[in-house]
């Protein structure tokens, strides 16, 4: 049985950085290869923390995404008492 470690890298700004800029569905691919490895088994407690601090910052994210993404929508089928759209300035980020 091989045992799959993760790598030693410690989070550093840079490093928590890239998850906050990473795609929705590239936070999406590493969870699922997080609790793949966590499920596992195989890891120390230490390199299971790590991983585990790495997946709730990437939750964490991916739920902002979601918020923004779902309040965009709310504005985008928003009707006045009168059946007309209403429209906002978009304010990104």
């Amino acid at each position: 049985m091989s045992e799959r470690q993760p790598s030693r890298q410690k989070k550093t700004p840079e490093s928590a950085g890239a998850e906050a800029t990473a795609s929705f569905e590239e936070s999406a691919k590493r969870l699922a290869t997080i609790v793949e490895q966590l499920e596992g088994g195989e890891l120390s407690l230490e390199d299971s923390l790590v991983l585990f601090e790495e997946g709730v910052t990437l939750a964490r994210t991916a739920e902002e995404r979601l918020v923004r993404a779902e309040r965009r929508i709310e504005e985008l089928l928003s009707v006045d008492a009168n059946g007309r759209a209403v429209t906002k300035a978009f304010e990104a980020g």
